[in-house]
């Protein structure tokens, strides 16, 4: 079925309009915006596709949000060992962004080691996935290609692996010109993927109308945000656009540390004492609350036992489990602590029905976050 085709069935169900602003990439390009994962090897990496464009990645990747402080202080030596550590473990994709702090540049000390250290085929499957986040200014190709050259620059790379877009201001039609220059340097080699963060349903289908080549979204989700699993799977179903999830250990929310413990009580459990600890606490308490957050908790306890794993490692592969998702983010707090063994362990791990129905019985109890937030990426955008 052709792509045009798919989204107007997709329009049919939802009432979606399509969208062509001009200066829009043509009707003859439309045909490519038909994207999908080949898992090369399935437990571990998969391909996330568009056209001619296709990057593999690890399935579980190391989110470097943990470098832009709040977390602990980071040592730069000690944080590129801990990525060579992570990387020879193989989970080598390393996901960072423009405004993380020192990400970018860690990454381009960490690909110098490697380049000097590691055979040619290891740095292979190294890959290093950034994002631009810009402010709602008029994006001209000069100024998307400047900001674009800042990130080679501090990754020491010549083109980047993926480059996430994300915008603020949908009222701003802009980020359909800051896409259609960053295919533009696709297609000059310094981009080898395109890719959204935080765009919610409607924009992903109108950017996909105007010929964009997008290969995925990342998006929030987690056992308790599964609202990627609504609006937005069923467009990336159609069309082939694969998720990449972060927020999926609610920055540590969802482990044995917080099992059993009342936040009620002042200085009664572990502190809320990093900025997603924090933010995922609120996640919490919009879907129901910490006494049902325990509920869930002890039934991925229960799962975990069983497996002989950890609660995150659970966690992690339901959420790599649902349609759609190519990968799942677990943040990296590089040489402070380490989740290496947990990680690795969801390669392994297979759930039974037993433990879904157990899992979905608890999260069907919460309240649905897409009646109370929005679509992927709202709460980024609520006034």
């Amino acid at each position: 079925m052709a792509s045009t085709t798919l989204i107007r069935t997709f329009n049919s169900t939802f009432g979606s309009q399509p969208h062509t602003p001009s200066g829009s990439h043509t009707e003859a390009k439309r045909s490519s915006i038909r994207c999908e994962a080949v898992g090369l090897r399935p437990t571990q990496v998969t391909t996330v596709k568009n056209g001619n464009d296709s990057l593999e990645i690890c399935r579980v990747l190391n989110g470097m949000w943990q470098t832009s402080g709040g977390w602990g202080r980071i040592d730069r030596d000690n944080a590129v060992e801990a990525m060579l550590k992570y990387a020879d473990a193989g989970l080598s994709t390393f996901d960072m962004a423009d405004h993380y702090g020192p990400a970018e540049d860690l990454y381009g000390l960490f690909i110098n080691r490697v380049r000097r250290e590691r055979p040619p085929e290891f740095l292979e499957n190294v890959k290093g996935l950034t994002k631009w986040v810009p402010p709602p200014v008029k994006m001209t190709s000069t100024y998307v290609r400047q900001n674009i050259d800042i990130s080679r620059k501090r990754m020491d790379v010549a083109s980047l692996d993926m480059l996430q877009f994300h915008w603020w201001d949908y009222s701003n039609n802009g980020y359909l010109d800051a896409l259609k220059h960053l295919t533009d340097l696709k297609e000059e080699g310094k981009i080898k993927t395109v890719a959204l963060t935080n765009f919610d349903t409607q924009r992903l289908q109108i950017i996909l109308e105007n010929g964009i080549p997008i290969v995925s979204n990342q998006v929030q989700h987690s056992l308790v945000d599964m609202r990627p699993q609504q609006r937005m799977a069923e467009l990336c179903q159609l069309t082939g656009v694969k998720l990449i999830t972060y927020g999926t250990v609610m920055g540590g929310l969802l482990s044995e540390k917080f099992l059993d413990t009342n936040l009620s009580i002042p200085f009664a459990g572990p502190p809320l004492n990093t900025p997603s600890l924090q933010k995922y606490k609120r996640m919490v308490d919009a879907w129901g609350g910490w006494s049902l957050f325990q509920a869930l908790l002890k039934t991925l306890n229960q799962v975990a036992i069983k497996h002989g794993v950890s609660i995150p490692t659970v966690a992690v592969k339901f959420v790599l489990d649902q349609p759609s998702v190519a990968g799942s983010m677990v943040g990296v707090r590089l040489g402070l602590s380490e989740h290496i063994k947990d990680c690795t362990a969801i390669f392994s791990l297979k759930l039974d029905e037993e433990d879904v129905s157990s899992i979905q019985e608890v999260i069907s109890k919460g309240k649905d976050l897409q009646k109370v937030i929005g679509d992927c990426g709202d709460e980024y955008r609520r006034a």
